[in-house]
């Protein structure tokens, strides 16, 4: 275990020391969350991301182990353990290694090897690959024997064949020389089924494609693979087959004789019938492993922004999942989200129900104090939207809401329970002004996978996906903190320490007894023992406490702390985080023990002058373009306002208010080359976008961040000027910072330094 502890260090590049404290205090029971923001001292401040690789890697390598004692318990079994292969397996840092290794022993299916095998033919094999002269004729008739199987010298020679394929197909050298080369070299070639032209004419881009494996993008990789699984294309991703040959022949061929000559045939037969297929599964295997972890990053980290989007906080609100033919539901929240009353109006059927639902609202807007209204941005949302905006409501904030998720949610369990009486209408216009007041609180309600937000997430690792999206929620939920006496069980379930069990007799506790006084009256809560308490309590808030810190996110383990130091300034606790002048007194050095360090002490005193702050952005309320409601509205060189929904690795999908999102490309993000789009967008975040270009018959549209470029300078007049110009631009672009940046192509820092000289 201990060299686990190593490994990880080196591969993270962090301290052995720090590894051990992290994987000591998982195997504990702690969490990521509780462990990277209150066990600072002993992890060295590593943060979640740090916590969770370490965490992750640890898995892997006890996996790894896991695996190694299984092939040597077989291999004992078999009989085949020999003091020099379980050194072998001991020292193998790969599965993969681990399993070229076990290869030759595994018990398998019946193969040609294993027929000729039992015809008696493996020392003819032998004989031939070691490549000493001898007669080969003579030899082979040897092993003729009709009662074996073998009738003839073709036959013998056939079969020794086939036990020298295998054991070059199974030779460890080999295959890592092999799984190296096709990782390399392999080129990913796609063709149309014959056919099916029409029918995948949504992959057309692939239909006659061809890329290195290697620099393939991820979104293609997993699109390749989809139009395959959909029987559209037909995919290889192999390398030349005469190289592979030649790095085998350079292993195996020591001789040139006749015996050289059949290794030579085995060799070719085992590397096109063996070793190539099992290469190409791997590296198939291999990069479906690496483009579902680039997708599941991108979604995790899109969902992670979508769930701390800026909330409008407390408010008034009616909500509006809109509608043409069939209405639009109406439903207004009180300022903690509860329903108080729902109706249908009918803005788009006609006249006079324009009348019937211009009085209805403004009725309801009165009668519940309305201080803003939410609308889906489903079909009908921009033409409700410009109704509402046309009532002229006074002091009412009009917001259009992503209701991406929302029909999920209408019809789950949660959404039962919460509305048992009600129609899955009114449930989803509940969501939509809910995601307003808290986007966070709401969208844990639903799978992440149905918020709106990655690219192909039903073709990556289902178990993987989920298993990042759970990190990401649980990192959103404890950063942002919970209020205990109004959070619903599922968001609870989300704190560190809780789960559904815990999190339900929370509610539980709090229907039968009346809201939480103190932090430490959750250990009332059945089953909530003092380890879950440790990892949740600080990630609790209680409104109004009876004690002050309890609002905080100051743990209840260091309260005796922050007691010290208003006592040390001759004030209470309270006055204390009142005063930011009293604070800026307190010297942290001076509380400073073997279990508390500087870490720890920083935070408490950023806690003491904003307690229990929300990490997520202020609202700003936003508007799309008046009358550009279709595509049919747009024309290219517009400028708009939108909302970016969604980032992937190619660029980055916008909302523009036309019912379906524009895409930004990575090329069109910013003036300058731009290797991740999420250095340059947020999702939720509000953008100006130029229409490039519109496709109505595809849907797509092509749109642009850019900003104008200054006029290029006209009328020099002189050769005398433009030197001076280019001499003032060199200068201009010696003087900026060059970060290294990395592309498709590899290192542009050479193509930097090479557009620097074009300048001397």
């Amino acid at each position: 275990m201990l060299a686990h502890h190593k490994i990880i260090a080196a591969e993270l590049n962090i301290a052995e020391k720090q590894v051990t404290a992290t994987i000591n205090l998982l195997d504990e029971g702690a969490t990521v969350p509780f462990i990277s923001r209150y066990r600072k001292e002993l992890t060295g401040s590593l943060d979640e991301v740090e916590v969770a690789a370490v965490r992750d890697r640890a898995l892997q390598l006890r996996d790894l182990d896991k695996r190694r004692e299984a092939i040597l318990k077989s291999m004992t079994e078999l009989g085949k353990l020999t003091p020099e292969l379980e050194k072998k397996i001991n020292e193998a840092a790969t599965i993969s290694l681990l399993e070229d290794i076990y290869l030759p022993f595994k018990p398998k299916r019946k193969t040609r090897a294993s027929v000729a095998r039992e015809k008696g033919l493996e020392p003819f094999a032998l004989q031939i690959l070691d490549q000493k002269k001898f007669d080969l004729n003579a030899e082979a008739n040897k092993f003729i024997d009709a009662e074996k199987g073998v009738n003839t010298l073709d036959e013998a020679l056939a079969g020794a064949r086939d036990i020298i394929a295998e054991i070059i197909s199974e030779n460890v050298d080999a295959r890592t020389k092999m799984r190296s080369y096709f990782q390399e070299k392999s080129v990913f070639k796609t063709e149309v089924i014959k056919g099916k032209e029409e029918e995948g004419i949504k992959y057309k881009d692939y239909f006659n494609w061809t890329e290195p494996v290697k620099t393939a993008a991820s979104h293609r990789v997993l699109a390749m693979r989809r139009g395959e699984k959909e029987l559209i294309l037909r995919l290889d991703a192999l390398p030349p087959a005469e190289d592979a040959i030649a790095i085998l022949e350079n292993q195996f061929i020591t001789s040139q004789n006749v015996a050289s000559q059949q290794v030579r045939q085995a060799l070719e037969d085992g590397y096109k019938r063996l070793l190539e297929p099992a290469m190409e599964t791997e590296l198939r295997v291999l990069t479906k492993q690496k483009a579902d972890e680039e997708a599941i990053k991108v979604f995790a980290e899109n969902a992670r922004q979508l769930l701390l989007a800026a909330p409008m906080g407390q408010k008034n609100v009616l909500a509006i999942d809109p509608g043409f033919r069939t209405g639009c539901k109406v439903v207004c929240l009180d300022k903690q989200g509860q329903l108080l009353e729902n109706t249908a109006i009918y803005p788009h059927t006609g006249q006079g129900n324009v009348k019937n639902a211009e009085a209805t609202i403004k009725q309801l807007c009165e009668k519940h104090h309305i201080e803003a209204i939410a609308i889906g941005n489903g079909t009908a949302g921009r033409e409700t939207e410009s109704f509402i905006r046309g009532l002229n409501l006074p002091k009412v904030t009009i917001v259009m809401v992503n209701e991406s998720g929302a029909s999920i949610y209408s019809a789950s369990e949660v959404a039962r329970a919460e509305f048992p009486t009600q129609d899955i209408t009114v449930r989803g216009a509940v969501s939509i002004g809910r995601r307003l007041m808290d986007p966070l609180a709401e969208l844990v309600k639903i799978d992440p996978k149905s918020i709106g937000v990655g690219q192909y997430q039903h073709d990556v690792d289902q178990s993987k996906l989920q298993a990042s999206l759970d990190d990401t929620v649980i990192s959103a939920v404890n950063a942002v903190g919970v209020e205990l006496n109004t959070a619903s069980k599922q968001i609870l379930a989300y704190v560190s320490g809780l789960g559904p069990t815990l999190a339900q007799n929370i509610v539980d506790y709090r229907n039968a007894n009346g809201a939480f006084k103190n932090r430490a009256s959750l250990k009332k809560v059945p089953r909530l023992g003092d380890k879950a308490y440790e990892q949740a309590a600080g990630f609790l808030r209680i409104r109004n406490a009876e004690n002050v810190l309890d609002t905080s996110g100051v743990h209840p383990e260091r309260y005796t702390v922050v007691d010290q130091m208003a006592k040390d300034l001759g004030t209470t606790v309270s006055a204390l985080i009142k005063d930011t002048q009293l604070q800026k007194q307190i010297k942290p050095q001076q509380y400073v023990t073997d279990e508390i360090g500087l870490p720890t002490l920083n935070d408490i005193l950023k806690e003491l002058a904003k307690p229990g702050r929300d990490p997520r952005e202020a609202f700003e309320a936003f508007s799309f373009t008046d009358g550009i409601n279709e595509i049919a509205d747009l024309r290219a060189g517009m400028k708009l306002p939108g909302i970016v929904t969604n980032i992937t690795n190619f660029g980055a999908f916008v909302d523009i208010g036309v019912h379906q999102d524009g895409l930004v490309h990575t090329s069109q993000l910013a003036n300058r080359f731009v290797a991740n789009p999420n250095d340059i967008v947020k999702v939720h975040q509000k953008v100006e976008v130029t229409v490039v270009e519109v496709d109505a018959a595809r849907k797509r549209i092509s749109l642009s961040m850019k900003t104008e470029l200054s006029p290029k300078p006209h009328g020099l007049k002189s050769k005398e000027q433009g030197a001076k110009r280019k001499e003032q631009g060199a200068r201009n672009f010696a003087q900026k910072p060059q970060p290294k940046i990395k592309d498709a192509d590899g290192d542009l820092q050479e193509k930097l330094a090479k557009l620097k000289g074009m300048f001397k």
